[in-house]
């Protein structure tokens, strides 16, 4: 059986991809997202090393940010999280186009 991975590490490890591939750093990350300058670089910092975990709220002004759907931060697989990202990126059409092939099977 596959070992469940820890869903607060999964959400450091996607954070920090998806801010290095936004090429933000934790302090401007922090700013956007609505947190306070002088802790911005730090609490960002916190939640890409798992020592703190982010809520809810803060995870999805983080997401909106990053242009990322909240969903990617928290899969729990690496192709997972591709695809969430990949399909968050089609328009409508491209993304009925590929769930009516997902479902047909």
């Amino acid at each position: 059986m596959p070992r469940q991975s820890n869903p607060s590490s999964i959400f450091s490890k996607r954070l920090r991809q998806a801010r290095e591939d936004a090429g933000l750093s934790q302090k401007e990350l922090g700013i956007l997202a609505g947190l306070d300058p002088f802790v911005a670089s730090t609490r960002i910092n916190r939640y890409e090393q798992d020592v703190h975990a982010a809520d809810l709220a803060t995870a999805k002004r983080m997401a909106k940010v990053l242009g990322v759907p909240l969903a990617y931060l928290y899969a729990d697989s690496e192709r997972l999280a591709r695809m969430i990202r990949a399909f968050s990126k089609l328009d409508a059409a491209g993304q009925e186009k590929i769930l009516k092939e997902a479902e047909s099977g």
